[in-house]
């Protein structure tokens, strides 16, 4: 009776040592970020920087349970939402599979894939309205202006497409998202972005046997031009008065007011400086896509998701994260193109 009295006090003295021990690494977890990462290495890894990062973990533990910490019945703390948040954000950072990051924040896989669904509702909750919303009067006037610094008035961005590989698609749906082109499985993503990189306008889930006319048709991007309630917009061009803003847009579009195209076959210098500032000016949609595979590598290699809601709440989720980074590494990039 005696040695299981000790055997059992024994458990016990153990268990709470482990459960000090767990609890001290929490803590230090806590704090890593400012002990390990300086504001670089931070930047690099989280692919924005520390406050961006904890104004969203603030905003996730303020309003949604799940992000936020309990206790459970045996007294231990559960996840904190700073792991969890970070747990999302390396799988959107480096798109590696769920069980890769549990070395790192010590989490198993199929919370891994709960903290990144949660997650992605969330930013969508909490910032589609601010991020991803479309462009009110202050916008239209900074577009302007960005504009006309750049040669082109009335112009408020370019439009184009890009694909999203879909490894595990339904075999059922291989026709429709097969792109002959590429030999694999896609999904389109419509977007139009600015000269600053942000984006004003996403539309997924179009499947890859569609090209970017018929995603136009289905999108709906000019529907307040349709409605009569596009921003106003005023400028001169040549003594004529005009109130639409216009896109850049490359050959494959339809001959639209609102689209300004290149000229393919140029005839005269004066068509082939237009040609070449028209091309040149439509990176901007471009470079967009680049710096969004850049940042999030997720969307750079082939999605893993069954459930094609939940690559569209990924991919409208990273959106909004890509323009707060925008937003609060503006003056930086202006300071470099100054520089330059």
């Amino acid at each position: 009776m005696d040695k299981e009295r000790k055997r059992e006090m024994d458990m016990q003295i153990l268990n709470a040592g482990t459960s000090t021990m767990s609890e001290k690494r929490r803590a230090l977890h806590e704090i890593a970020y400012e002990l390990v990462y300086n504001a670089d290495i931070f930047r690099q890894r989280f692919r924005m920087r520390m406050h961006v990062f904890l104004r969203i973990v603030d905003a996730h533990s303020n309003v949604y349970p799940y992000f936020q910490q309990r206790v459970d019945a045996t007294g231990r703390r559960d996840l904190s939402p700073l792991k969890k948040c970070t747990t999302a954000i390396q799988m959107l950072a480096y798109g590696v599979a769920a069980n890769a990051v549990d070395d790192y924040v010590r989490i198993g896989e199929s919370t891994t894939i709960e903290c990144l669904e949660k997650f992605v509702e969330g930013v969508i909750s909490v910032f589609e309205d601010e991020y991803l919303r479309k462009p009110n009067p202050n916008d239209v006037r900074r577009l302007l202006q960005m504009a006309e610094g750049r040669g082109f008035l009335g112009m408020l961005g370019s439009i184009d497409c890009m694909h999203w590989q879909w490894k595990n698609y339904p075999k059922v749906w291989k026709s429709m998202y097969m792109s002959g082109y590429r030999g694999v499985a896609t999904i389109v993503l419509e977007v139009v972005a600015s000269s600053d990189l942000w984006i004003w306008h996403t539309f997924f889930g179009v499947s890859s046997s569609n090209n970017d006319i018929n995603v136009l048709d289905r999108s709906p991007v000019f529907d307040d031009i349709l409605n009569d309630r596009a921003p106003e917009v005023n400028y001169t061009i040549n003594g004529n008065n005009y109130t639409l803003g216009y896109y850049l847009v490359d050959d494959i579009y339809l001959e639209w007011a609102t689209f300004v195209k290149s000229i393919s076959k140029t005839q005269g210098e004066k068509c082939k400086l237009f040609a070449q500032y028209q091309e040149g000016q439509r990176k901007d949609v471009e470079r967009a896509f680049g710096v969004l595979q850049a940042h999030f590598a997720i969307i750079r290699g082939p999605a893993r998701f069954w459930e094609k809601k939940k690559l569209a709440n990924i991919m409208r989720a990273y959106i909004i994260l890509h323009n707060m980074i925008v937003e609060d590494e503006r003056d930086i990039y202006a300071e470099i193109l100054l520089k330059t």
